[in-house]
């Protein structure tokens, strides 16, 4: 995240600050428009660095701009004990100032050179991500290079920051939403780090010092840790050197705690948190596939026709289109390194949520025993290939999504095959994948509100 204070805007010159804030249009515009190529036409090269930093690159110089997408494994479950939140203030931190640079003067900074800059967090991983223009490119990896190697965690941007947080928590606690999703977890994985909230709590938040926020930084931003994606206006050569000036003086192994594998309980869980609010939300869900499972296509797929196909998707045509229950219920797979779950969501009127759980329920329980259609493989397979390149359009998705595929370690060909195997799959291997994940007996399910006919238990 981008942000500059209101002393820093007040102090720029007005001529200044319009010639940035127009670079800054034009770099958002230029980003959402540069086209690349189609997915399957796509060059993806790995370059590795002279320092022996690897990182795939699809260079286009159509427009002179850069896009640098990078993942250091270990997220929130990195975060230490009785410190949960570390992770994510991290992530809030990293642009606040780093090496000689207070703050104020490295926002400014970025905000000179039209420099985009954000880092975000998961379960398993930290994510960075950047995006400049050629002309600008040397500025903007100074600044990452500071901010990933000095960060100085001042005192007073420390304090700005948690209070941020705080508040982010406390907004989480009147959202149904965000704290049915928090609860979720918390009762799937008792006792394990993907059990804990990346935000932390309120009581975690506020004892984080930064020397917590130092001592993160060194374990997990190590050289074995990192993956790296670089698409637009840069050659082999260039993009080495960019490796080596960025990420060279990073420690050469990260100190990661280990992580035990673990499956969401079994069993079957509801879970009522009252919460005074006319429509209830509900997130229910249980053990999926991992992501290199030999079945997880097929689950992936059969997920898009049970509740990942929009209006399509039959929990859609069930609940909302056929009786109007809920305005919007989806479900999607959430491969995780050390586990996996399959979740999904809706939200409805308190008299209205116990009835469209018995149905989402119930049709579950259908397609595990009876599967799906031939007619809804083929709709799903139609889709799913047809809009495969529409991820892949500018600079920025690219990016994003061939980092996405390098952190799961589905190889470089990952996109020339990925059509195809959709389209090998039949009936047959849905069902089977059906049978091994779809079991209604043990979903969880944690609803927050004052729901009719669902007794409350938290």
């Amino acid at each position: 995240m981008v942000r500059t204070s209101k002393a820093a805007v007040a102090r720029r010159p007005q001529g200044l600050e319009l010639i940035a804030g127009f670079t800054a249009i034009v770099l958002a515009l230029v980003f959402t428009l540069s086209l690349i190529r189609p997915a399957n036409a796509m060059d993806i090269k790995e370059v590795k660095s002279p320092g022996g930093i690897s990182a795939w690159l699809v260079q286009s110089d159509q427009v002179p701009l850069l896009a640098l997408r990078f993942a250091f494994l270990g997220g929130s479950a990195q975060d230490p004990d009785g410190k949960a939140g570390v992770a994510n203030f991290v992530t809030a931190m990293l642009d606040e100032g780093a090496g000689d640079l207070k703050s104020e003067a490295f926002q400014e900074q970025m905000e000179d050179i039209a420099m985009r800059m954000s880092f975000d967090e998961s379960r398993d991983n930290f994510y960075g991500s950047v995006q400049t223009l050629t002309k600008n490119r040397a500025e903007a990896m100074k600044l990452l290079k500071l901010a990933l190697t000095k960060p100085r965690f001042d005192e007073d941007a420390v304090e700005r920051i948690r209070r941020q947080l705080l508040a982010n928590l406390a907004y989480e606690k009147r959202s149904p939403d965000k704290l049915a999703s928090r609860t979720w977890f918390e009762k799937a994985f008792p006792g394990h780090p993907y059990g804990t909230s990346a935000r932390g709590t309120v009581k975690t938040v506020k004892t984080i010092t930064r020397k917590d926020l130092e001592a993160f930084r060194k374990r997990v931003f190590a050289k074995d840790n990192l993956k790296v994606v670089a698409v637009g206006d840069i050659n082999e050569a260039d993009l080495g050197k960019l490796l080596d000036e960025v990420f060279g003086d990073l420690p050469e192994k990260g100190e990661l705690n280990p992580v035990a594998d673990v499956k969401p309980v079994t069993g079957g869980v509801l879970d009522v948190v009252e919460m005074d609010v006319p429509q209830s939300a509900a997130i229910f869900g249980m053990g999926g596939l991992k992501r290199k499972d030999p079945d997880f296509m097929a689950a992936f797929v059969l997920n898009h026709i049970i509740g990942g196909g929009g209006f399509s998707a039959i929990l859609m045509e069930e609940v909302r289109e056929k009786r109007g229950l809920a305005y919007s219920v989806y479900s999607y797979l959430n491969p995780l390194d050390h586990s996996s779950v399959y979740l999904g969501s809706v939200a409805t009127k308190n008299e209205s949520i116990a009835e469209s759980l018995k149905i989402i329920r119930g049709e579950l329980a259908k397609i595990a025993k009876e599967g799906v259609t031939q007619k809804d493989l083929d709709n799903a397979k139609s889709y799913l290939t047809g809009s495969y390149a529409l991820r892949f359009d500018t600079n920025s998705k690219i990016a994003s999504q061939l980092l996405g595929i390098m952190v799961e370690d589905m190889g470089i060909d990952y996109i020339d095959k990925r059509n195809a195997t959709i389209e090998a799959l039949t009936v047959d291997d849905l069902k089977k994948a059906a049978v091994r994940f779809l079991n209604p007996d043990d979903l969880i399910v944690v609803v927050v509100g004052k729901p009719k006919d669902l007794p409350p238990k938290s």
